[in-house]
């Protein structure tokens, strides 16, 4: 049985590490804070989430299929709750089923015949379920789902296996055949099914078939010791399948159980947002090719998740015929850039992993990956220089990133002069841009923001964060050409409240 909820025909490899740029994308987009959301301090939908979100989907129509499977579990959480927490207590109730110290053949059947009971009985309340509320479903993940439960766990599959395990107990003994071989030692041993015991009629007529019986002498350890090897070679195959058995429902359940996390996850993230007024939507990936990026009321929800209130949200529109490759944003300090750039990428992420998006609307072409270049803090054992360790995070996402991927830059290569870090970006942009990677570029830098829209006017999308006369700022971008100032006089006059000299 597969559950088959995250993608339409395979499974996710989830023995597979998180991508090496993991690390960092989780401290640039702030996705800590988002995984608490999802997660609620639980350790296993935290880890579940970040691997769902860092290996992003590249089909539109694979995108689609997760959307329609979290829009069933959004509309009816209670029913994917009831089926994620019974996968989380089966689980539970097989890891308590204590096996014996002796790995033998007979002790691997009783624990497998116990583990089996209480599988049946979680089986059986799955298909309760499953007959309850599989009408309320429209996905096409949850109707197969359901279908798929419908088809296996029928009523003869449920009798069949009552009468099996009722027989493996062996109350009435073990049966075993065996034919004798070279120095009349026992071969071919096979596990027989028992034969019916005398009915009323016959105890009463007294017409029961003979048989041999031998009885083992009290204190006889070595005759005993024979028989119960006897009776391990008989039940060895029965064990055997039996386990298997179990551990085929067992990994049902745990595959169960790691793909209704992340839309159980997802859920619980979309509540505290809606909750608090957050507008959300379920973006429309477009194919590869043509970058766009195309957005109504785009917030950050890790900053909106943070506060009380809301957050402003950002109209964006980056496409034309051709596509818009790059985005450049400036403006004044403290105007709302890096909030920005960590609210593009989070929807671009969260868009590809088949979740909804902090925006009123959203669209935008699927990326192979999605790569984050933002300043640090100077190296408190001097190990290297800022621009040097710029460098070497450079040279990084160069070893990994592919055409079609996506990079942002915060503040990049201002480690140095304006001119040679205004150089060296240039010419990474360009590189990056001829070999079709997407780049949202936030930077103070005025010479690379001009030389940038000089070379790229006419297929780029250049914003500049809003500042009034007054100096307030509203957090909203606008397009706009580069300005040579950043309005740093504004910070100086509030921290020393005199104008700056």
């Amino acid at each position: 049985m597969k559950a088959f909820l995250l993608h339409r025909d395979r499974d996710v490899d989830w023995a597979a590490d998180p991508p090496p740029e993991t690390p960092d994308t989780v401290r640039d987009l702030g996705l800590d804070t988002l995984l608490e959301a999802m997660s609620d301090d639980d350790a296993f939908l935290r880890d579940v989430a970040l691997r769902v979100l860092t290996r992003p989907l590249t089909g539109p129509q694979e995108i689609v299929y997760r959307q329609r499977v979290l829009r069933d579990c959004v509309e009816h959480t209670d029913t994917a709750v009831e089926l994620y927490n019974l996968a989380v207590e089966t689980i539970a109730a097989e890891h308590h089923i204590w096996p014996s110290f002796l790995r033998t053949p007979e002790s691997v059947l009783s624990r497998s015949v116990t583990a089996m009971e209480m599988f049946t009985g979680a089986l059986r309340k799955l298909r309760a379920i499953r007959d309850a509320h599989a009408e309320e479903f429209r996905s096409p993940g949850m109707t197969a789902f359901f279908r798929m439960l419908e088809a296996e766990l029928d009523d003869a599959w449920f009798e069949t296996v009552d009468s099996h395990l009722r027989q493996l107990r062996f109350k009435s003994g073990v049966m075993v055949s065996a034919t004798l071989g070279r120095g009349c030692v026992g071969t071919g041993y096979v596990l027989r099914e028992p034969h019916p015991g005398p009915g009323w009629r016959d105890r009463i007529t007294r017409n029961v078939s003979p048989s041999y019986t031998y009885r083992l002498p009290d204190r006889d350890e070595t005759g005993a010791r024979a028989l119960s090897e006897l009776r391990d070679r008989g039940v060895d195959l029965a064990a055997d399948a039996l386990a298997r058995s179990c551990d085929h429902i067992l990994s049902f359940f745990t595959m169960l159980r790691r793909e209704l996390g992340f839309y159980v996850a997802c859920v619980k993230a979309y509540e505290k947002l809606t909750g608090k007024g957050e507008p959300v939507c379920f973006p429309e990936p477009l194919p590869p090719g043509r970058p766009v990026t195309v957005c109504r009321g785009l917030y950050d929800p890790c900053l909106s998740l943070r506060r009380e209130g809301r957050v402003v949200g950002n109209d964006i529109d980056a496409a034309d015929a051709d596509g818009v490759g790059l985005v450049v944003v400036t403006g004044a300090n403290e105007g709302g850039k890096s909030t920005f750039l960590r609210a593009v990428g989070l929807a671009q992420l969260m868009a590809q992993a088949g979740m909804f998006v902090a925006a009123g609307a959203f669209r935008a072409d699927v990326r192979t990956a999605v790569f984050t270049h933002c300043r640090r803090e100077e190296d408190a054992e001097m190990v290297s220089g800022k621009f040097d360790e710029e460098l070497a995070r450079m040279a990084a996402v160069a070893d990994r990133i592919t055409p079609g991927g996506m990079v942002l830059f915060n503040e990049s290569f201002a480690a140095t002069n304006e001119r040679e870090g205004s150089q060296v970006a240039r010419q990474i942009v360009r590189a990056l841009l001829d070999c079709g990677v997407k780049v949202v570029l936030v930077t103070h830098l005025y010479d690379l923001a001009h030389g940038l829209r000089e070379r790229h006017a006419d297929d780029a999308l250049f914003l500049r964060a809003e500042r009034r006369e007054d100096g307030t700022r509203t957090f909203r971008l606008t397009p706009g050409v580069p300005r040579p100032t950043s309005h740093g006089e504004d910070l100086y006059a509030r921290v020393f409240g005199v104008p700056a000299p």
